[in-house]
């Protein structure tokens, strides 16, 4: 259990932006979903879905605009509708802490210590700038895994272009969203929100 604890650590700084939505109950723990605002040190923010249990909160009260800290594991499932199965990501709250005031320390941070689990995709942007795909497989207690999507840019995008499916790697990165628009039948454009750990550092473990 320490393992699988230290495989995947996840921790994020930010303002709660929706209300708590229910999300589903295991064993009588009901889970509910928000939004955490997380600031780059750049001008762009990002959204990151965060699964909070009741026993961690009171989730009668109103937590829109309050400061969090949340420490825990980004988590994958896969949701079935229309025929299709979509892999869902949240970060899968351990720990807790609302403040008053915004806290030091990194305001976006996780480690995934993992196995790629499907052939790395290597391209160019029309800019000319290395990015590389990849989808980590992350083990979870009870035999269970997390798949989780990671995007690599430049010598971390050329590295991970060569390494083949089933290579065991640690990235460090943070959670970061990013819009998109999906094109439905009618010619309408829909939007949504994709979510992946941007890579900083990534490591073969022999």
């Amino acid at each position: 259990m320490e393992k699988v604890l230290k495989n995947n650590q996840a921790s994020i700084i930010g303002e709660v932006v929706n209300p708590l939505t229910f999300s589903h109950e295991v064993f009588g723990e009901k889970f509910y979903i928000c939004q955490v605002l997380v600031k780059r040190l750049s001008d762009v923010v990002d959204y990151v879905p965060v699964m909070i249990s009741n026993r961690l909160i009171d989730t009668n009260q109103e937590f829109v605009g309050k400061k969090i800290e949340v420490k825990g594991q980004f988590r994958s499932y896969n949701k079935h509708e229309e025929n299709k199965n979509h892999l869902i990501l949240s970060l899968f709250a351990r720990e807790i802490k609302f403040c008053e005031e915004e806290p030091q320390g990194k305001p976006n941070y996780i480690f995934l210590d993992g196995y790629i689990c499907k052939e790395p995709v290597y391209r160019m942007t029309p800019l000319g700038r290395e990015i590389a795909d990849l989808l980590l497989a992350v083990n979870r207690a009870y035999g269970k895994s997390d798949y989780i999507p990671c995007i690599c840019w430049g010598r971390n995008a050329r590295f991970a272009g060569q390494i083949q499916v089933g290579s065991h790697v640690q990235v460090w990165g943070r959670i970061q969203s990013r819009s998109y628009q999906k094109k439905l039948e009618d010619d309408q454009l829909l939007q949504k929100t994709a979510y992946e750990v941007s890579v900083s550092k990534m490591e073969c473990v022999k």
